[in-house]
């Protein structure tokens, strides 16, 4: 192109160097790119690439299309945009990845509303803190882990405790009876969990009011890094828009701080504490701040976090965990005792477990039963020794309870139907709540406790 008919206003550079996922930029012309503008080739328009740092002349940019289109002396254009991605009723019902292209093999999405994948947190103002609980119908979550409308719900468990089966429930239960919107993102998860993810919404007949973004762990880790952010901004459009509830699902949080870490190792930054990158809490929180409710509606969020080598203190573990409002811990030895879900009772916990949210006879029966697994726990390590028939009769009776509630908080699950054989089971808060009490006040002592073993209500028991 001639020179003398280059546009003054417009961003042009040359790409000098590439490593790995970025790609580094000499910028020729006398304006600059803003932080975060794609970057595009004149001669490829599927080239992009998002400024990421910059230094004087040289910018530093993360490549989000395909590395094998890009090389080294390739002449680059600004786009005067952020990556956009689209937001409306079109991606209901489709499974889309970061540049809102279909990947469920259904054809094009129609052009609509397109909106940049970055935006700030509400103002404080119009930030709207719900006290409605969210009944899920899994009976361990509402009982010792409810969470309200508009909550920040973390999945803690190490590899293969089943955190993306509990979340796939959760979806299931909430949707067959929520009538706003999903939006679920796969952030560095297997690609199989993505198709069965759809094939299960599908068959459930709620995929229509729900939107997939993938961005899976064959992806690079620009990719990674940005799709939580474009699933979140449809979840911000859908509450502000339409004035929605909106639940927001992603699977995984832990892998999106680990995308973020591997992108700073290759801009090598100095690592922070663990080996983290030291933006790691300012790159959780530009996410979080967002997933709020407001006077419009709210966004429900839901997210499973990786515990690497089953360390709960891990850095980037205990940054997440500070964003979240009910923590859901999954615990191995409990998974290894065949009790389904497998929470930790006593390290999970919610902020909204208290009188003036979940009433008073939910609250007093959840300290009643905190004091019994308390006193059980102490007694398990008697048993162990001499055996359960040398406990004094009261402590036998404290024990065979805690053991029959232990027992009853599991549950058949509707999406592992066809692997156990068991018809899934929805319980009603108010049922759990009641049946418990029952337990606790000696109405079923001579019952055995394995007859509490995945069932529903306490009906599924007389029924038997």
């Amino acid at each position: 192109m001639d020179k003398d008919n280059l546009d003054p206003n417009q961003v042009r550079g040359v790409v000098i160097s590439i490593t790995g996922q970025i790609a580094k930029v000499q910028i020729t012309s006398r304006v600059y790119p803003f932080p975060v503008e794609i970057l595009t080739s004149e001669e490829n328009l599927a080239v992009k690439l998002e400024v990421f740092l910059q230094s004087g002349a040289t910018v530093l940019c993360l490549i989000i299309s395909k590395p094998k289109d890009i090389y080294r002396g390739m002449t680059v254009i600004g786009s005067g945009s952020q990556l956009r991605i689209p937001v409306d009723q079109n991606v209901l019902g489709r499974v889309i990845n970061l540049f809102g292209e279909p990947q469920d093999g259904q054809g094009p999405i129609p052009t609509g509303i397109n909106m940049p994948i970055y935006s700030k947190a509400p103002p404080l103002s119009t930030v709207k803190p719900s006290r409605e609980i969210q009944e899920t119908g899994i009976k361990v979550i509402d009982f010792l882990a409810p969470f309200a409308k508009g909550a920040k719900v973390g999945f803690a468990g190490g590899a293969g405790v089943g955190k993306t089966i509990l979340m796939t429930e959760l979806l299931h239960n909430i949707t067959l009876k929520h009538n706003g919107i999903s939006i679920f993102a796969g952030v560095g998860e297997r690609i199989r969990e993505g198709q069965e993810l759809y094939q299960r919404l599908s068959e459930a007949k709620v995929m229509n009011k729900t939107a997939i973004v993938l961005g899976q762990m064959n992806e690079n880790a620009a990719i990674r890094f940005r799709v939580a952010l474009a699933a979140v901004t449809i979840a911000e459009y859908f509450r502000d828009s339409y004035k929605k509830d909106v639940l927001f699902f992603m699977d995984n949080m832990f892998r999106y701080v680990q995308a973020g870490n591997e992108v700073s190792t290759l801009l090598g930054t100095i690592p922070s504490e663990g080996a983290y990158q030291a933006t790691l809490q300012s790159e959780v929180s530009q996410l979080e701040d967002r997933l709020v409710a407001t006077h419009s509606g709210s966004i429900t969020s839901i997210q499973t976090i990786y515990l690497p080598a089953d360390e709960i203190t891990d850095p980037a573990v205990s940054v997440i965990m500070s964003f979240m409002d009910t923590l859901i811990v999954l615990s191995r030895s409990v998974a290894q005792l065949g009790l389904y879900p497998p929470l930790d009772l006593a390290l999970s916990s919610s902020s909204f477990l208290s009188r003036d949210i979940v009433g008073n006879l939910h609250y007093e029966t959840v300290t009643e039963f905190r004091k019994v697994l308390d006193k059980y726990n102490k007694l398990s390590h008697i048993v162990a020794i001499v055996g359960e028939s040398e406990l004094s009769p009261e402590d036998q009776v404290v024990y065979n309870r805690a053991k029959k509630i232990i027992n009853y908080l599991t549950q058949p699950f509707f999406v592992t139907e066809l692997q156990t054989g068991k018809k899934g089971a929805y319980v009603p808060r108010k049922d759990t709540i009641s049946d418990i009490k029952a337990i606790l006040s000696g109405k079923l002592d001579n019952i055995p406790a394995q007859k509490f073993m995945n069932i529903g209500s306490l009906k599924d028991v007389k029924a038997n």
